[in-house]
């Protein structure tokens, strides 16, 4: 009976042969879900235990061209792909008899299981990374376009300091390139193969486990075999939903900053009107609503709140258990963040600075006031805390009196800086003339006399540009390695898995 229905499958794997070798979709080509990977699988397992003497090669044939009909039917456009092993199999042995279990040699749902989770995370956080970067060189692009541009930039929501606007762009793309960092570090955890741990001890059967992370593209195994499918496996979901919330935080920071110039009548950075980036009022017709900052502030609360969803999912959970390791729910949250990245970018090319008003709303209130501070001890030896008294009460007297920083008199100065310091053993009369008092309350000289690494003068601002675009590429070639690693190997076991089908 087992000989004839052996005899049987060859047969009909010599039959279908050539049909076979072209209708074996590459990996690049075929939907990379639970379904796909279990094919993968099953296809290198075929091959490592038949070379290695776990499986009969005169069994082979038949068994492998079992698995490509299921394949072959899963992948039809209503075809049934079946996500776990106890669905997948039925099929196989269906196609080609119980001799197809022979394949499950030391195998379990659970390393199977927490491979293809493993894979599809990998797949999902290349996908992420994308589109991080897609939107960081946006950010970047900006920057390089405005490294002239003085805006206020606001410290407990209020006006504190004038700074280039590219200055201020490269700090929020320094936050997003620290979630690069996190992807390729989580990457680096993820990217490991659980299988042949099969349950949580291994198994007495002699599995190449190498060879099968090898096949599957993963660059590393999981070493302990309770970790791989017990612990591991719930803190992947975790360690990726804490990536996006970070993502989510600082896109909504950059969102929000934008949103407080709008309840300003004159505000200096604004949407560029229609395009789906604004819209009109029913009732008032001069408002014009910032719907894409709605949608993209929503879209990050949206990814927030999907992504607190694996830590409660594995919060007070015994070892192993399956609430946190939805492959369909942990995609979802990757793939809120993809979209809350996407309209961030709208945001960003979305963005009118006039940066006439933006130096004007810098020159309207005292943003420039502690350089006074600065100079004074810097060139004249006044403590920090004494020039900050002359010039906290410079501020004091203009805001009591509506005097802006371009028109406060030069005597005001002169009296306050004597009453302030008297008594002390300071120079009794105000060291700086009117020009270097002017000079002193200057927004576009005090970016250009900073002197610190990381400032916004002009050269730090090259030198960071700079960085920043290197890092973009860096990470550009760090996704199509890792991607081109995985489509690499998974061409390499489509090649061998049909050349063991023409046997």
């Amino acid at each position: 009976m087992i000989q004839q229905r052996n005899l049987s499958m060859l047969a009909r794997s010599l039959a279908l042969g050539t049909a076979l070798a072209g209708s074996i979709s590459t990996a690049q080509a075929e939907e990379r879900d639970e379904f796909f990977w279990l094919g993968e699988i099953n296809k290198a397992s075929i091959i490592i235990n038949s070379d290695e003497g776990l499986l009969p090669k005169e069994d082979t044939p038949g068994i492998a061209s079992a698995l490509q009909e299921v394949i072959d039917a899963g992948n039809q456009p209503d075809g049934e792909r079946p996500s776990a092993v106890i669905k997948f199999e039925p099929l196989w042995i269906e196609a080609g008899g119980l001799e197809v279990t022979l394949v499950h040699a030391g195998r379990s749902s659970q390393d199977m299981h927490a491979t293809y989770r493993a894979a599809i995370q990998r797949d999902k956080l290349l996908e992420l990374a994308d589109q991080l970067n897609k939107t960081s060189a946006t950010m970047i692009g900006l920057a390089a376009k405005h490294k002239d541009t003085i805006v206020p930039n606001y410290t407990n929501g209020v006006a504190a300091q004038p700074n280039s606007f590219a200055h201020y762009l490269l700090g929020h793309a320094a936050g997003l390139d620290r979630d690069a960092q996190r992807i390729r570090e989580a990457y680096a955890r993820i990217d490991r193969s659980a299988m042949g741990t099969t349950v949580l001890n291994g198994t007495s059967w002699p599995l190449n486990r190498q060879r099968m992370a090898d096949y599957l593209g993963f660059a590393a195994l999981v070493d302990n075999a309770y970790d791989a499918s017990q612990i591991s496996s719930m803190d992947q979901p975790v360690e990726v939903a804490q990536i996006v919330t970070s993502i989510a935080l600082h896109t909504g920071n950059f969102i929000e900053d934008i949103m407080t110039q709008y309840a300003q009548t004159r505000p200096w950075i604004l949407l560029e009107e229609g395009d789906g980036n604004t819209y009109v009022s029913s009732a008032m017709p001069q408002k014009r609503n910032p719907g894409l900052l709605n949608d993209t502030r929503s879209a990050a609360s949206r990814t927030i709140a999907l992504a607190t969803g694996p830590v409660f999912q594995t919060h007070n959970l015994t070892p192993g258990m399956p609430d946190p390791k939805e492959v369909e729910d942990n995609s979802e949250i990757v793939d809120a963040a993809i979209t809350t990245l996407e309209e961030f970018e709208k945001v960003l090319n979305a963005l009118v600075i006039n940066s006439e008003r933006a130096l004007e709303e810098v020159n309207s209130d005292w943003t420039a006031s502690q350089e006074v501070a600065d100079i004074l001890m810097r060139e004249h030896g006044l403590p920090f805390r004494e020039g900050h008294h002359v010039a906290s009460e410079i501020v004091t007297h203009a805001r009591n009196e509506g005097i802006g920083p371009l028109d406060f008199p030069y005597s005001e100065a002169q009296r306050i800086y004597a009453e302030t310091v008297e008594g002390t053993d300071y120079p009794q009369e105000l060291p700086l003339s009117e020009e270097e008092f002017r000079a002193a309350l200057d927004p576009v000289a005090i970016i250009g006399n900073r002197a610190t690494i990381g400032g916004p003068q002009p050269s730090e601002i090259e030198r960071m540009l700079k960085d920043a675009q290197d890092r973009i590429a860096a990470q550009d070639t760090w996704t199509e390695d890792r991607r081109g690693h995985i489509d690499a190997a998974l061409a390499k076991l489509d090649q061998e898995f049909s050349a063991l089908l023409s046997r």
